[in-house]
């Protein structure tokens, strides 16, 4: 009795050891095979190599291109010039037109003054950088070539959590490396002046220094994103990557092709989010939506009728969950378009409709203090861009006095190459206090071509002097 009952379990042993051998091919055969893939688009994946002037970008002890804005501009040093050697990135992209056409990051391009191609047959091209966007981080640029290899592009508007994804390019300059991961979350927004506008896709996908500007595939073969930022203690990956959007990019592009530059719809509000006090205090049945804490005289909301301390639950029929949220909802729709608000007030809904207004250009850099008037024309040899600031502005900065204007966009050479960026507060020029618009252009327009020229600059909590020199002429 006991040998048969021995029996009995050897078998049964046996057969389970045959059912698990069998399964493992099985279960084997449901992961994704990404050869394919990979063979089919891989030759339109390029490297990207932005060289430029060695004042132009800081050099911090740990590599900065891949982490998130938010990292670099609060928690980072102020930079200082480097005082040898050329500055340069490297980057992914990819080819989206066969006569050329290639798309990266902006931030692997910015402030480069050359900046080569190489394809996957080794061949290596000088771009033209035919426009860009930092809000977006997007950078447009064309080959002087034909017949090239392309991607396929998808809807991102499809990408879900769970899915699989591949991506593509060239971290640390090994060329046309593969890692696959899936999606983590999407319309991931960090909430601050960084990339406000762009509904983030979240993976888990390893990316590190080089994958920046490649594609993000699904399984299908086609791009849904691109591979923008990470999020990292270290400068490099921790298990949290993140893609712009096919469909956001895009957008980018044909607005950039036809008219030079990309047009963001606004409202002007500025906005928080609900916690539970608030969300009790103001008889909210949940907690969610935008808290209104401040409206832009004048704006498309202000005109609408939309108040302080109403609350935004919808924007065109899109729930507001958080208020980051909302931004790049508004910033997507094109300016002039008629859109309905739902907003909680005084314990009721309310549908309030708005003709959304269009974001000023160069206002990106105030973004997270409030929607900003448009900058005043560059008066200066310098080609900066300044604004004045108010007293609202000035508390939140945490500056005394009267002295000081804000720079919101470099356009100028020599600006360029230095440390100065859009954000920063101008304080003096030389040992003079600047304390307008009209004061810093008059101060500079005496500055001659070859005159160096000191300005005191603060950002954040810090103070430095930036020095620059005027050219002699703009291609300098």
């Amino acid at each position: 009795m006991t040998n048969m009952r021995n029996g009995w379990l050897a078998r049964a042993a046996a057969l389970v050891m045959l059912a698990t051998v069998a399964a493992a091919p099985a279960a084997a055969a449901e992961l994704p095979d990404f050869s394919g893939l990979v063979e089919r688009y891989g030759p339109a994946v390029v490297n990207i190599q932005a060289t430029g002037n060695p004042d132009a970008q800081p050099d911090p002890g740990v590599d900065q291109q891949d982490v998130p804005e938010i990292f670099r501009r609060f928690f980072g040093p102020m930079p200082q010039p480097r005082d040898r050697g050329m500055r340069m990135s490297m980057g992914s992209g990819f080819i989206i037109s066969a006569d050329g056409y290639v798309l990266t990051n902006n931030h692997v391009v910015d402030g480069a003054d050359q900046v080569t191609v190489r394809l996957s047959d080794r061949r290596e091209l000088d771009a033209k950088v035919v426009g860009t966007d930092a809000q977006y981080d997007i950078a447009l640029l064309k080959l002087s070539a034909s017949d090239l290899p392309v991607v396929s592009l998808g809807d991102s508007r499809g990408v879900k959590a769970g899915q699989w994804v591949v991506a593509i390019g060239s971290p640390f300059g090994f060329d046309h490396s593969v890692t696959a991961g899936i999606v983590s979350a999407v319309g991931r927004n960090f909430g601050g002046a960084d990339q406000q506008y762009v509904p983030f896709i979240q993976t888990d996908v390893p990316i590190n220094r080089g994958n920046s500007g490649g594609p993000l595939f699904n399984l299908a073969g086609q791009v849904v994103g691109i591979n923008s930022q990470i999020f990292s203690n270290t400068g490099g990956f921790m298990g949290v990557s993140f893609a712009i959007p096919i469909d956001i990019a895009m957008s980018a592009v044909e607005q950039i092709k036809t008219s030079g530059r990309v047009s963001r719809g606004m409202i002007g509000v500025q906005i928080q989010n609900v916690d539970r006090e608030q969300a009790r205090a103001l008889g909210l049945p949940r907690i969610g939506g935008a808290l209104v804490n401040k409206i832009t005289p004048g704006s498309a909301a202000d005109k609408a009728g939309v108040q302080v301390g109403d609350v935004i639950l919808s924007f065109a029929g899109r729930e507001i969950a958080l208020s980051a949220d909302l931004p790049p909802l508004v910033g997507s729709t094109k300016p002039g378009t008629r859109a309905d608000l739902a907003v909680w007030r005084d314990g009721k809904t309310l549908t309030i409709p708005v003709s959304v207004g269009e974001l000023p250009a160069d206002s990106d850099a105030l973004a997270a203090r409030g929607p900003a008037a448009p900058a005043a024309n560059a008066g200066n040899p310098l080609g900066i861009f300044v604004e004045d600031i108010d007293e609202a502005q000035r508390r939140q900065l945490g500056i005394d006095g009267k002295d000081g204007v804000v720079v919101t966009r470099i356009a100028g050479t020599a600006a360029r190459r230095s440390a100065l960026a859009a954000g920063d507060v101008i304080l003096m020029i030389g040992r003079k206090p600047v304390r307008s618009v009209a004061d810093f252009n008059s101060t500079l327009k005496s500055a001659k071509p070859g005159d160096a020229v000191m300005l005191l600059v603060r950002r954040n909590d810090q103070t430095q002097f930036i020095a620059m020199t005027v050219p002699k002429s703009e291609a300098e």
